[in-house]
């Protein structure tokens, strides 16, 4: 394609996806509120912008084919900072995307919109929303949104339920892990199949302990490679014993499930920022 909007791309899944994703078009470009996102690769620029602001994201999509919006706050936090990034910022990017005529919004959604189930049920696609947080709640929105201008205005979206995008430090990791590779090959899968309608995919790598379906997604071709099954041994013999009555070990949310609303949950977690630098 001509030219792909990136989203997000200061964010640490932006950055594994700023490299792969110039392969697959003319012209990157590159957004985010950051005032710079270091060094460029060929075929990339960057233009910062605030999603909560309509012009510029409608300025940042002019002459776009596809936006991959990674874009939002990444955690839970009191509703007013939710809305501002992750509700309206969504809303701004489906109109602004719609008003220039853009194929197909690959959306990265979270397994926090239907973070309330429990992981014995083995959810599929088409699972209920039952948000965790407000941060899931906000992903439930966009979703719907990403519904809406499908059945209302016939553009594409693929939202894609990203589980733990991060190393593997946790039991729960056994089976939610989604690798660095495998992620690239979800949003390409998202870009390249050839018609999408409204998608919906769990981003998950192929882990023998993997807590939902993905078998209603097959259409988009995703295949992941990688089994988090590698570090359990270690991981299970360092860990605590089993508790049946920690929401954050029986739901899909995981440590968001219990946490008060407004309150960070990735404050609560072992997560190692290998955000990769330029």
């Amino acid at each position: 394609m001509n030219k792909l909007v990136l989203t997000g791309a200061a964010g640490r899944l932006g950055s594994y996806l700023r490299e792969p994703l110039t392969k697959l078009c003319n012209e990157l470009v590159c957004t985010d509120i950051a005032d710079s996102i270091g060094n460029l690769y060929p075929g990339e620029r960057y233009q910062k912008a605030d999603l909560a602001n309509y012009d510029e994201v409608h300025a940042v999509l002019e002459g776009a084919d596809m936006v991959v919006h990674f874009g939002a706050i990444g955690d839970e936090a009191p509703f007013e900072k939710i809305l501002q990034a992750n509700i309206i910022g969504a809303y701004n990017v489906w109109e602004a995307a719609f008003q220039h005529k853009l194929k197909r919004v690959v959306y990265a959604s979270s397994i926090h919109a239907v973070g309330m189930h429990k992981k014995q049920d083995f959810i599929g696609i088409d699972a209920p929303h039952r948000p965790d947080t407000y941060y899931g709640l906000s992903k439930c929105f966009a979703e719907d949104l990403a519904s809406m201008y499908w059945d209302k205005r016939s553009m594409e979206s693929v939202c894609m339920r990203i589980l733990s995008a991060a190393q593997v430090t946790s039991v729960r990791a056994l089976g939610t892990w989604l690798s660095n590779d495998d992620l690239i090959q979800l949003v390409t899968r998202a870009i390249d199949t050839p018609t999408t309608g409204f998608s919906v995919v769990y981003g998950v790598s192929n882990n023998d302990r993997v807590p939902v379906d993905n078998s209603k997604a097959s259409h988009l071709g995703y295949r992941p490679k990688d089994n988090a099954e590698q570090f359990a041994e270690k991981i299970l013999a360092e860990a605590p014993p089993a508790d049946t009555s920690d929401s954050a070990q029986m739901l899909h949310g995981g440590p968001f499930a219990p946490i008060e609303l407004g309150n960070s949950g990735l404050a609560t977690m072992n997560i190692i920022d290998d955000t990769i630098k330029t």
